[in-house]
This record gives C-alpha cells, sequence and structure tokens, in this order.
C-alpha cells in the first residue's frame, strides 16, 4: 500500500511563497528586462484554417526573426558562426543518436558509447593532453570544475583567475564557489592579456590553480608559457581555457604543460541556436583523470575478445550519491559534442589548419581595414585569432552605431562596456571564415559612413 501524502501542493498558494521569498509581486516583474515587443503574444489562429494557410502565415511570424541567413553577424563573445558541412545535420539527425538516452546498458548502446570515445580520442588529439570526458554542459560550467578539482585536489583554499577571461564565466565560477571559504583573486590585465607580473604578486603557496583563456575574451593571445612556469614554481595546478578552433594554428595546452584544459565545442559543428545550448570539453592529465568530472567512455574487449565500448572510472556512487562524487554533474551533451565529433571527422587535421588560417587572415584583414578609417583604433596592440576590439574616438556610442548597421543588415560587435564599464567606446567584433571580402568591405564602408 502506497504511504499517506501528508502534503499536498497548492499551485497558487506556492506561487505567491515564491514570489514572496524572492521579493515580487508577480511573476510579470521577473521579465522587466525583457523588452515588451519581444514578449511572446496568443497567436490567433482562426478555425478551420487550412494547413497551407497555417504554414503560410506562421512562416511570415518566423520572418520577423533576425538570422544569420538575412544578417551578416560579427558577434562573438563566446557563441560564434562557423561553416557547417551538411554531412553533420544528416548523421548528428539519425534516429539512432537523435533519440538515444543514457548509454548505461552498454549492451545496447555500442554506437553511442564509440561516439563518445570518438569525440574524446579527437579532443585528446586536438588539446595534446592525455585524457578528456565525453563533453560537459558548456564551457563555463567546465571551468568551474576545474576549479572544485582543483581545491579538492591541492587541499588549497585560493584560485586566482584573469580579468581577461570571459566575464560570464568568472559569474558561473562565483556562483560555484558561494558558501565556501574559497579566497577568488582576480588578477588585472595589460595591453589586453594577463599581467604575469601580477600574478607574480599574488600568487603563493596556498594557490590551488590558475585560470587562464586563450584566445581570451578580447581575442587576445596570452602569454603561457610565462604564465605556466609561475604557476608550477608555486606548486598550484594552471588551468586553460581555450577556443579548440584555433588550435589547429596555436599551441596545444598539451604542449606548455597544462594541468587542466577546458573549453566549448559550440565553435566544432554547433549552430549558434540562440545562445545555447553548448557542450562543453573537460581535459586532464593521466595524473588528475580519476578526479575528473562528467561521463567518460572506455574501450575494451569482451569475453570473446571483441571490441566494445563502456562506462568507466566511474564509480555508481557518481550518479546517486553526490556527497561521495567527484562532481554532481555525471552526464554529458552527448548530441552536440556528437556534431564536434562529425565536424572533426570532416575536417580532418589539414581542415582544421586551414579554416584556422581563415579565421585569422579575414579578421586581420577587417581589422586593418577599419584602423584605416578616422576615428577608429585597435584597443589592444596583441596578436589575435578571430576576434579584435576597436576603439572610436569622439562621441560614437556603439549601441547607436549598432542600430544603424543592424539596419544596413549587420549585426554588429559586442560593446565592451556591458562587461568592462571603465572601456567606453569600444566594440568587440569576430570575423570568422564565413565572411566573403565583399561582406568585410560591407561593414568597413557602413561603419565608415556611420561615423
Amino acid at each position: 500500500m502506497p504511504g499517506k501524502i501528508n502534503y499536498v501542493p497548492n499551485t497558487e498558494a506556492d506561487i505567491k511563497l515564491m514570489l514572496k521569498e524572492i521579493g515580487v509581486k508577480s511573476i510579470d516583474d521577473l521579465l522587466q528586462d525583457i523588452p515588451k515587443e519581444l514578449l511572446c503574444k496568443p497567436i490567433n489562429i482562426p478555425d478551420g484554417i487550412s494547413e497551407m494557410e497555417l504554414k503560410h502565415s506562421l512562416k511570415s511570424l518566423s520572418d520577423k526573426n533576425a538570422s544569420f541567413n538575412k544578417y551578416n553577424s560579427y558577434l562573438g563573445a563566446g557563441a560564434y558562426d562557423h561553416f557547417i558541412p551538411s554531412v553533420v545535420d544528416h548523421l548528428s539527425g539519425r534516429g539512432e543518436f537523435y533519440t538515444c538516452y543514457t548509454p548505461y546498458q552498454s549492451e545496447v548502446s555500442q554506437g553511442t558509447l564509440q561516439a563518445m570515445y570518438e569525440f574524446q580520442s579527437m579532443m585528446c588529439e586536438l588539446l595534446a593532453m592525455d585524457v578528456t570526458n565525453a563533453s560537459m554542459y558548456d564551457g563555463a560550467s567546465a571551468l568551474a570544475e576545474a576549479a572544485k578539482l582543483a581545491l579538492k585536489y591541492k587541499q588549497k583554499e585560493k584560485i586566482i583567475v584573469s580579468k581577461t577571461v570571459h566575464p560570464e564565466y568568472r559569474e558561473i565560477l562565483s556562483t560555484y564557489l558561494q558558501g565556501s571559504d574559497v579566497k577568488l583573486v582576480e588578477l588585472e590585465m595589460e595591453n589586453g592579456i594577463t599581467s604575469v607580473s601580477d600574478l607574480e604578486s599574488r600568487i603563493d603557496k596556498n594557490t590551488a590553480c590558475v585560470l587562464i583563456q586563450t584566445p581570451n575574451f578580447f581575442g587576445c593571445l596570452e602569454d603561457n608559457e610565462g604564465l605556466v612556469a609561475l604557476t608550477h614554481k608555486n606548486e598550484a595546478l594552471f588551468v586553460e581555457c581555450v577556443n579548440p578552433m584555433a588550435l589547429g594554428i596555436i599551441k596545444p595546452p598539451g604542449e606548455y604543460n597544462a594541468d587542466i584544459a577546458v573549453g566549448d565545442v559550440q565553435v566544432l559543428g554547433n549552430y549558434v541556436y540562440y545562445g545555447g545550448p553548448h557542450a562543453g570539453f573537460f581535459a586532464t592529465s593521466k595524473e588528475l583523470m580519476r578526479k575528473m568530472p562528467g561521463r567518460i567512455a572506455g574501450a575494451t574487449t569482451d569475453s570473446k575478445g571483441r571490441r566494445g565500448y563502456t562506462l568507466t572510472l566511474q564509480a555508481r556512487e557518481q550518479h546517486i550519491r553526490r556527497g561521495r562524487s567527484t562532481s554532481n554533474i555525471c552526464t554529458n551533451q552527448q548530441l552536440l559534442a556528437l556534431r564536434a565529433c562529425i565536424y572533426l571527422s570532416t575536417l580532418g587535421k589539414a581542415g582544421m589548419i586551414e579554416v584556422g588560417k581563415l579565421n585569422v587572415y579575414k579578421s586581420h584583414y577587417a581589422m586593418t581595414r577599419l584602423c584605416e578609417l578616422d576615428g577608429v583604433e585597435l584597443l589592444f596592440d596583441k596578436p589575435f585569432f578571430n576576434e579584435f576590439a576597436i576603439k572610436f574616438s569622439g562621441n560614437c556610442e556603439i549601441k547607436d552605431i549598432n542600430k544603424r548597421l543592424f539596419e544596413a543588415g549587420i549585426i554588429g560587435g559586442l560593446d565592451i562596456s556591458r562587461f568592462y564599464p571603465d572601456i567606453h567606446n569600444a566594440m568587440l567584433l569576430c570575423v570568422t571564415e564565413t565572411k566573403s571580402k565583399g561582406d568585410i568591405d560591407k561593414l568597413v564602408n557602413t561603419i565608415s559612413n556611420i561615423i
């Protein structure tokens, strides 16, 4: 017999209690930051409308959305527009992958497990690291989990993170550390990269890890060798958050002795999707692999000597006993990781190098053309990958420039003051392989006319 239910929740009363606890009067108060024109309104569909009329009506509604099919986007800052070969959509959309559930029963999940294993193998090669997991929620949570691993492994209470790491990643990190006695220290930057001298003055023997991003939020490449040497000298772990698209042409984390490498695979075969979902990766040295969070697929042989795949290196407690687990993340973003795996398979080594070079060439062409304009200059004079920051002189407001660009069919760059209030009239632009010379010239000419 089922046990007696002592409490039956009253939905309306519970909602009122929740609203009172968080200090608002209604659910509408939670939506104040959303422009009224973007709030959903009831769609009035007449009774008895035909399928043809319905499709036409819905199509006219969807055409009101701004998409990359109609606009050229130069907005990056964490979500990037790259070309995706059609094979990625075709293979990842197969029912065997698209509808599969968690592969606890390996005897019926060999296809999914092999895809996870292949993804891990490719990411290990790309990062030059010993072990990777089968993906995480996103790059931000992967960075925060790296900090937690370092705290537990080193038994220290200080985390150092550079201010050139994506501000939203740092917000997630701060959220993860709430309620703990951990001291979170932010490093200053010099000319768009981490200040080595500031790290030298702040790091000590109580530091568990140093968190760096390259290319960083501004697109600049960090002095990783110097930062790693200083970190290891103080017996701390070095954590690198890296854009995997850049690894076809820049030195991977394993080659300069990073202890942990994390990041986001949105750039590898995944669309921007209006900002999500994403998939993160987490790679370590062999020494740390049993501390690694997330799901890990391994290759083995069965009793008949046949090759097979299974989830490995995790006790069942990882999934059912939070207190004994290495992390409360015990799943992965398999479908998005699969797309990254297919993308890497399609491009291969030569393709990753070619795409990386295209990103460098096109972004540097755009930077050069823009900096030829009167009133425009490069904000930071450092090597960069496919993002760079420019500064406008005079009274040019970034929001006004972006509004005019949008009217011309262009999605402009990020207003840097949104995250760095002390940096005014500066825009962060991203130029990937998807942009033609004509696209870039149109951007430059439009900005020239605006200013």
